[in-house]
């Protein structure tokens, strides 16, 4: 079976902008970097980050690539709570295929995230032992509510069909 990309290729080129309701806090950027594996002082602690010159913690840099927490979005079928585009099948399995980051100036407490992504590019693939999947390109530039860049995120996921994954 093959998914239906027609409603997502007719959204190319639209932008979807979020403006997180609450600021960053270093207790958000403690448990991304312990998530992460990531346990550089200047996540934890903010002597430590202070004696690597910042001015208080700072974020480790994909936390702002990877959170939510800026959508206000309420939870969708599966529970879901990020951007997610119109017209993606419920059938759908997303399988991640890769990020692209550019980073800014470091994120810091109280930093509001304000997040526009653009929908670049939604087409029909066949993998080599021929199951279709959508690959679906999605960029998102990420500033603080002042207009400082903070980091740009081009995300490349694929929807595949559940049957055709099991089959």
């Amino acid at each position: 079976m093959r998914l239906d990309d027609t409603r997502l290729r007719e959204q190319i080129g639209r932008e979807v902008t979020y403006t997180s309701p609450d600021p960053l806090d270093p207790a958000a950027f403690r448990y991304f970097a312990i998530a992460v594996g990531d346990r550089n002082p200047r996540y934890l602690d903010s002597d430590a980050a202070s004696a690597q010159g910042y001015d208080a913690r700072v974020a480790p840099p994909t936390l702002v690539c990877e959170t939510n927490q800026y959508t206000d979005l309420t939870a969708d079928r599966s529970g879901y709570v990020g951007h997610a585009w119109e017209g993606i099948p419920d059938e759908a399995v997303w399988i991640r295929g890769g990020n692209d980051y550019r980073f800014g100036r470091p994120v810091l407490p109280g930093d509001r995230l304000h997040v526009t992504w653009v929908l670049a590019e939604a087409q029909d693939v066949t993998t080599r032992d021929g199951r279709s999947m959508i690959r679906l390109v999605s960029e998102a530039e990420i500033r603080d509510v002042g207009g400082d860049f903070l980091a740009g995120n081009r995300e490349i996921m694929y929807l595949a069909d559940a049957v055709s994954l099991d089959g």
